[in-house]
């Protein structure tokens, strides 16, 4: 393995060749992270069955479930009730095999969740909260020491101790083992109409102190993660770094959307290097974000790169002097399948065009005249798997995994680094 990775560094460039002893003796302490959808389950029809049946759920170490919400009230509530524990699953698209039967009290994704469990043992499961169309009461509910106090209790009782509205009490316990924070984004607007307050910052780090407090006295092994951004003013507006990363057990980092269709000029969306060719004044990768957490007082080993199985495109753009369409103006998000500008790495892989790669950038790229996607494919996946090995990361994020192939092949590139 460490030849394997010296030869991997060398080909990224990295300035130091040797691996550190940190990043060796990682071993079995990486953490290979995956977010699962809610929504999937509909005109995706992926399902928790679909994450073992690919081989992804043997891969993984955490599922994160997306998404929780949060209201004004300071109180946490399930965004979808049918999907998560109201939707009898048939046969078919069940671990087991076993349909719920009708009566069951505890159906929908949680209890096939709960089933995954059963068969991989030390898997962990995550609430998520927030997300990009959940965040916008999170500046009212932490607002005060009581509504604090309140919605940690509120996401804990429904989440962790499984008290579901309309079942018994506790029928969903024993199936989350920690809350992730998807707060979009403290301090700084996300989708319109969230609220954003300047305190927003200080009142984020209070709210770990108080969530951590609660969930020690419910269960000190419970987890508190979160999902952080990659832009630096982002950063700086919502995020006392030091402080959150001695409360939380680790950070997802964003190292993906860096650039995108609401941008004039096509793009990598998730290099993990700096391009040299990147005119735009402000550069982005995943090691400028990594590096910039690391400044800012964040440990390596709670830093947790984020990558996608997913890509951005711009349609109308025009060769370029290059050729291969890279920092050219378009006109407009190309066709996607669930998304204008956004489609699956599964469905990447069947669009006409040339492919192109940037091994010192970190970014492959398709282009077929007039359609650009930015993305990620096996190849880059093991060089990022190399960068977190010899950075001595925490390991790694992938949104989504439903937008992986039947084969987990970006998964499995991420295993075979990171076992």
């Amino acid at each position: 393995m460490k030849k394997v990775l010296l030869a991997l560094s060398l080909l990224l460039g990295m300035t130091a060749v040797s691996v550190p002893a940190e990043a060796q003796n990682h071993g079995s302490g990486y953490k290979r992270v995956a977010y699962f959808i809610q929504w999937g389950v509909y005109g995706r029809n992926y399902h928790v069955k679909d994450m073992d049946a690919s081989g992804a759920a043997a891969k993984l170490t955490h599922i994160n479930y997306a998404f929780g919400f949060v209201n004004q009230q300071a109180e946490c509530y399930s965004a979808d009730p049918w999907a998560d524990w109201q939707r009898p699953v048939p046969a078919e698209q069940s671990i087991d095999g076993v349909a719920d039967p009708e009566g069951q009290a505890l159906n929908g994704n949680l209890n096939q969740l709960k089933k995954l469990k059963a068969k991989y043992p030390k898997l962990k499961i995550l609430i998520s909260l927030g997300g990009w169309t959940g965040s916008k009461y999170f500046s009212d509910a932490v607002l005060t020491a009581e509504s604090r106090a309140k919605l940690a209790k509120s996401c804990i009782d429904l989440w962790l101790r499984g008290n579901l509205p309309g079942l018994p009490e506790g029928t969903g316990a024993g199936i989350f083992d920690g809350i992730d924070l998807d707060w979009e984004w403290p301090g700084y607007p996300g989708a319109p109409g969230n609220v954003v307050r300047p305190e927003d910052k200080q009142n984020f780090t209070a709210f770990l102190v108080e969530l951590r407090s609660q969930l020690n006295a419910y269960k000190r092994s419970s987890l508190i993660t979160a999902f952080f951004p990659a832009a630096e003013r982002v950063i700086d507006a919502g995020i006392e770094v030091r402080k959150v990363f001695r409360l939380l057990d680790y950070a997802t980092v964003q190292g993906y959307d860096l650039h995108g269709p609401w941008d004039k000029i096509t793009g990598h969306h998730s290099n993990l290097f700096n391009d040299r060719r990147d005119p735009n004044e402000i550069r982005e990768s995943l090691d400028s974000t990594i590096g910039y957490y690391q400044s800012r007082g964040a440990p390596a080993r709670k830093l947790v790169a984020g990558v996608p199985a997913y890509g951005k495109g711009w349609t109308g753009v025009p060769a370029g002097p290059a050729r291969d369409g890279v920092y050219q103006p378009a006109t407009g998000a190309a066709p996607g399948k669930w998304e204008a500008g956004s489609e699956d790495y599964k469905d990447l892989l069947a669009k006409p065009g040339k492919r192109y790669r940037d091994v010192r950038t970190g970014a492959v790229w398709l282009y077929d005249g007039n359609e650009f996607w930015t993305y990620d494919d096996p190849a880059v996946m093991l060089q990022k798997a190399a960068y977190i090995r010899h950075k001595g990361l925490g390991g790694y994020m992938m949104w989504s995994i439903d937008a992986d192939d039947a084969k987990a092949s970006l998964t499995s590139a991420l295993y075979r680094v990171l076992r």
